[in-house]
């Protein structure tokens, strides 16, 4: 795609301003590091609060009077036990089992509130469209407001001196509030492991509101150089890269967001796309799972490393499917696919790395603890 066929952002000018470095990224002219560079957004972030801007993702409306039912038939999630006021994670399958792409569900009351990722606005418009409102739900793309994340220890201290009530919210609550005089919908969320908050803003207030939280001295604008090694950390998956159409919960090790009542023996187990491979799978296990991975030495294993069971010879058994350098722990960290039975933590297998095979350790995720406030 052209730089001329890009999508910009409400915060384009700003990012420009602040001297971002601006890339490509799902259709959107986006800012990948700013002025402090990634290790110090990333560290930022996990010390004090970063500010990001993700108004590229899909943000979407559902209304009917059977919404929480008709999203139940493509999604294995609980959707209608989602109390008011409230979110969660969730995902897309197709009849495979695979993963069409993960989301935020947040009950708003008197409608869903869906945010999806920017690459799969299309297909899930598309998705949603077609399989319910024939139901009775009408599906809104919301148009006209910008998605900011407020991320870090700080990031409540921070937002509460806009409003005190924000300091109330615990994770994944969801709460309408005004910020800087223009009505917010705020998410107690995030992408980083850390505490914080996602806040859809009106885009007329969207560079007012990312002025006056940078303002502070705790905040700093970061990018998603630093946003995806602060997810990395966090051992969140980044999907088309550790999820995809041919991965499914089961493998991603996401089955915590699979609620009791939509699985074998539940109230309303199954009636999604893919059940009986995914419930199949929950009840007798896949054949490779997602793990976390702590290469030896000082040299990353990025995405596509080819990973083996032995130093020589053999057959590749997996590959890294997200890795780099993780700036809080001070050395290279990844996540990748691996056999059941080498899924292990402190197996130890080897990643091709520049010709020569090098060792890389079994690991439970996350590798940095999360922040959130329960």
């Amino acid at each position: 795609m052209a730089d001329d066929d890009l999508k910009t952002t409400e915060l384009n000018g700003l990012h420009h301003a602040l001297g971002a470095k601006m890339v490509p990224f799902a259709g959107y002219e986006m800012p990948v590091q700013y002025k402090l560079g990634v290790m110090q957004e990333h560290l930022h972030t996990r010390s004090a609060a970063g500010l990001f801007d993700v108004s590229h993702m899909g943000q979407v409306i559902l209304r009917g009077e059977a919404v929480a039912a008709a999203l139940e038939t493509l999604v294995p999630v609980d959707v209608a036990g989602i109390g008011a006021g409230r979110q969660r994670y969730g995902f897309f399958t197709n009849r495979d089992g695979g993963i069409e792409d993960d989301l935020m569900i947040a009950n708003r009351g008197d409608h869903l509130f869906v945010v999806v990722n920017a690459a799969r606005k299309g297909p899930d418009l598309e998705r949603m469209r077609a399989h319910l409102e024939p139901r009775g739900v009408t599906v809104e793309l919301v148009e006209g407001r910008s998605l900011l994340a407020l991320q870090g220890p700080q990031a409540e201290a921070v937002l509460a001196g806009l409003a005190p009530e924000v300091a109330e919210m615990a994770f994944m609550d969801v709460a309408t509030v005004t910020l800087n005089g223009a009505e917010c919908w705020v998410s107690r969320s995030g992408y980083t492991g850390e505490d914080g908050f996602e806040i859809s803003v009106p885009d007329a207030a969207a560079e007012a509101l990312a002025k006056t939280l940078l303002e502070d001295a705790r905040v700093e604008a970061i990018g998603l150089g630093a946003r995806d090694s602060l997810r990395l950390e966090a051992g969140l998956c980044l999907y088309g890269h550790d999820i995809d159409d041919r991965t499914t919960p089961v493998e991603a090790g996401l089955t915590w967001a699979i609620q009791k009542v939509r699985r074998i023996e539940g109230d309303r187990a199954g009636g999604f796309p893919g059940e009986e491979v995914i419930l199949g799978q929950m009840s007798g296990g896949a054949p490779r799972r997602r793990v976390g991975l702590k290469p030896e030495g000082r040299a990353p294993m990025r995405e596509g490393t080819v990973l083996y069971d032995s130093a020589e010879g053999g057959v590749e058994i997996g590959r890294v499917t997200s890795g780099g350098f993780g700036p809080t722990l001070g050395g290279p960290v990844a996540m990748g696919y691996v056999p059941t039975a080498k899924a292990e933590p402190g197996t130890r297998l080897y990643g091709a790395v520049r010709g020569k095979r090098m060792p890389v350790e079994v690991v439970k995720l996350p590798f940095v603890p999360a922040g959130f406030k329960r």
